[in-house]
């Protein structure tokens, strides 16, 4: 695929990378010499100096021949502009970043009329993922499928209980039959289980089912089954203003705290019915005195991740039951192994992810094949969901008799909105969605699961 990129912010830097390393031709435009000087020394890519908006320089890009074009500046109307002369220039997809809550209620609108075939809003996704994350408040990340049918639940196995010294074939057996343990963090190391797998204290293991079985799978952890009904945000910016809607939809109490006085104001103007302070939330004694204890779950979304993860760290200190913590610079985090945080939320590793996802669909020659992607435990692992094209070789052949390799896992088929948990004499068959497990990368295709 030729693909070109305008803008190398945070965003663009990775896509460089991840969409680079899986074999496609990128072209970056970006107008500070610096920044692209340095993105095009460590990746196998070509560069061009300037605005994305420049006609002359999108031609230089060989922007008629460009697969897909994506925006992704700092700028809301520079990844419109760009993304609308691409289209005119023979683009074949475009996608640009949308940020502006003010545009947010417009986004469908502006695709039709102006022809972007692909709008996205990093922190309308982030506060997606944290709502999310909210309805599972014992879990450390959540994942969600076919409509949130399918939940994949990250948990961390604690001494004393029967997961730790557990083979997976007798949780199987004994326990949940409906439920599959589909991957194991353990250090640095990643496994896709077989049933002779034993898990053992300090593993992290991620947990496919539906929302009532995994509720049955806390409870047998000793875990209450409890509900987020007050959340504490610390950080009004564009995340907090998706985030607070979406929680006072769903009844819950909201109180945000944010030191800016304009930002301040403004989310108290739109959300009448949560509570706006401002104030340094990483000041402890003004966290006292808002009573931070009382809420089940602290959102700390600040601009600086020094400040994010140090917060967290007291709400988890004070006794809150649920902390999320917005981390832009995850490497780094990774590598210093911060287990004391619970759920981290990324906005650019969502956007990417997002955005291969659409890439490797419009790469496989069946289009709109991947409903959904996930790259987790470090992007080691990619969690898929798939539908199934009428010429797939998956299809009519019991999954026993199917030459699915190694590194592989089908976890889920979901047929007609209705799951199935899959057993070897189970078949697949046409417009199924299968939820497959890997560590193989740059699946594009549900038909290299088969050896």
């Amino acid at each position: 695929m030729k693909i070109i990129i305008v803008g190398a912010g945070k965003i663009g830097e990775l896509l460089c990378k991840d969409l680079s390393t899986e074999g496609n031709d990128i072209t970056l435009i970006e107008e500070n010499p610096k920044i692209l000087d340095r993105i095009l020394s460590s990746s196998d890519i070509m560069g061009l100096e300037g605005n994305g908006t420049n006609c002359e320089i999108l031609k230089e890009a060989y922007i008629e021949t460009a697969d897909i074009f994506i925006a992704v500046t700092h700028s809301d109307e520079i990844n419109i502009i760009s993304s609308i002369m691409a289209k005119k220039l023979g683009a074949k997809y475009t996608i640009a970043r949308v940020r502006n809550p003010e545009y947010s209620s417009q986004m469908k609108f502006m695709s039709e009329s102006l022809g972007i075939d692909m709008m996205i809003n990093p922190e309308s996704e982030a506060a997606y993922f944290i709502t999310r994350n909210l309805q599972f408040p014992n879990a450390l990340n959540v994942e969600s499928f076919a409509g949130n049918k399918v939940n994949m639940v990250e948990v961390l196995v604690e001494k004393n209980t029967y997961l730790d010294g557990l083979k997976l074939k007798d949780f199987k057996h004994n326990h949940f039959s409906t439920i599959l343990v589909c991957i194991v963090q353990r250090g640095q190391e990643v496994y896709i289980p077989t049933g002779n797998f034993v898990l053992e204290e300090g593993d992290r293991i991620y947990v496919t089912g539906g929302q009532s079985q995994l509720s049955e799978f806390y409870k047998s952890l000793g875990h209450k089954e409890e509900r987020i009904k007050s959340v504490l945000i610390i950080g009004g910016g564009k995340i907090s203003h998706y985030l607070v809607e979406q929680l006072l939809n769903k009844k819950m109490k909201v109180k945000v705290i944010e030191i800016n006085e304009e930002k301040a104001l403004a989310l108290s103007e739109t959300f009448e019915h949560a509570s706006v302070i401002c104030g340094d939330g990483t000041n402890s004694q003004l966290l006292d005195e808002e009573r931070i204890t009382e809420f089940d779950a602290c959102i700390s979304l600040t601009g600086i991740d020094e400040e994010n993860i140090i917060l967290s760290m007291y709400a988890n200190k004070m006794g809150v039951k649920k902390t999320i913590t917005k981390i832009n610079g995850i490497s780094l985090f990774n590598f210093l192994e911060l287990d004391g945080l619970q759920s981290i939320v990324t906005p650019k590793k969502l956007t990417a992810d997002n955005i291969v996802k659409k890439v490797r669909s419009l790469i496989n020659s069946q289009g709109e094949n991947i409903e959904t992607l996930y790259r987790i435990a470090d992007n080691k692992v990619e969690a898929i969901e798939f539908k199934l094209p009428k010429d797939s070789s998956l299809i009519n052949v019991p999954l026993k008799e199917l030459p699915i390799k190694e590194n592989v896992l089908i976890t889920y088929i979901i047929r007609n909105n209705e799951l199935i948990f899959p057993g070897g004499s189970d078949i697949l068959l046409e417009n199924d969605r299968i939820i497959i497990v890997t560590t193989e990368k740059y699946l594009n295709d549900v038909n290299k699961i088969l050896r």
